[in-house]
């Protein structure tokens, strides 16, 4: 009788609400702590780059895991984003945070652009469009003059933050990539959790059964796509300050194969497994330099044996194994 009970069904939800959130409150504040201890342990421009392919594939992710849509072409907006990002400190005398937002604008931007021609079309019709249009960033990245070509923008300023914090030290400007990093990942977290997620999430599982329950699919896909371009700029508009250097590599149809195989490998529509992924690919990158031409090689060794090991990703496996969601 009480399984009928809508008074107890309340307090079983509820209460269940309440465990996932301390459950996550637990996780968050771990973060916290290993994001405050890391640059005393580990080199701090190795962790900033970290950080910047964890935002990054945490926004393909928000596209990919919770919306369905496989991009091809989401170096283009980080790339964009870096470009525009290192031109605006270099040359338009920018300060940083205005330089960083002036990117992460461009790539919105240039996200509804390619979101309103790509997002009528599912699968890999979807994909190859977002690739092609990414192609198309990469050749007009290549002979525009304000991005220097094959040269890039170098030297790029890293300035003073809101004219107090200067962030020629590697330390400092960590935890402001830190900052930037959690304020975008809970931006994430905060959007699948929301009554927007919870349709997103339907519209990726059945999105027939959504249309006639009176929901604009494509709207909310659209929604999705530029909010993911514009958190991927965020990440590739603060890489620049990072490095100060804006280069094709960013903006190369390889960079977006990275991004995926990231999300994959930590575990797609999971929250924390395209951070993972990042740590995985960047270590590897950082710690196989040694090897020369033999690195794609292991790579590709490593991304093999986590498909087939681990084919929910590293985080959804353990997220089975401890039966919490991660």
């Amino acid at each position: 009788m009480s399984a009928n009970n809508p008074a107890v069904s309340v307090a079983a939800d509820s209460g269940g609400r309440a465990r996932s959130g301390r459950h996550y409150g637990v996780l968050f504040v771990a973060l916290v702590a290993v994001l405050l201890a890391a640059p005393h342990v580990l080199y701090p421009v190795f962790l900033m780059k970290v950080l910047c392919f964890a935002l990054f594939a945490s926004a393909l992710n928000l596209l990919l895991g919770y919306g369905g849509l496989l991009s091809f072409g989401h170096a283009a907006f980080f790339g964009f984003a870096s470009y525009v990002s290192a031109h605006a400190a270099k040359v338009w005398g920018l300060s940083p945070e205005l330089a960083i937002l002036s990117g992460t604008a461009a790539a919105t931007v240039l996200g509804a652009a390619f979101g309103a021609l790509a997002i009528r079309r599912q699968g890999i019709y979807f994909a190859m469009i977002t690739l092609a249009l990414a192609q198309l960033v990469y050749f007009l990245s290549l002979q525009a003059a304000f991005t220097g070509g094959e040269d890039g923008i170098q030297s790029v300023p890293r300035g003073v933050l809101f004219g107090v914090l200067p962030l020629a030290d590697d330390r400092t400007l960590y935890y402001v990539v830190a900052t930037i990093f959690l304020a975008g990942f809970l931006l994430i977290f905060r959007i699948v959790h929301s009554p927007f997620g919870q349709v997103l999430r339907a519209i990726r599982d059945n999105e027939p059964r959504a249309i006639s329950l009176g929901y604009r699919t494509v709207q909310y896909k659209l929604a999705t796509f530029v909010i993911s371009a514009g958190l991927a700029g965020l990440a590739g508009a603060t890489k620049a300050l990072v490095f100060q250097l804006a280069s094709l590599t960013d903006v190369h149809w390889t960079m977006s194969g990275e991004v995926v195989l990231m999300t994959l490998v930590g575990g797609m529509g999971t929250i924390f497994g395209p951070a993972i992924g990042a740590v995985v690919t960047v270590s590897m990158q950082n710690y196989l330099a040694t090897l020369g031409a033999w690195v794609p090689i292991v790579q590709g060794i490593v991304f093999v044996v986590c498909v087939l090991l681990f084919r929910e990703g590293i985080i959804g496996v353990l997220s089975r194994w401890t039966k919490r969601p991660l």
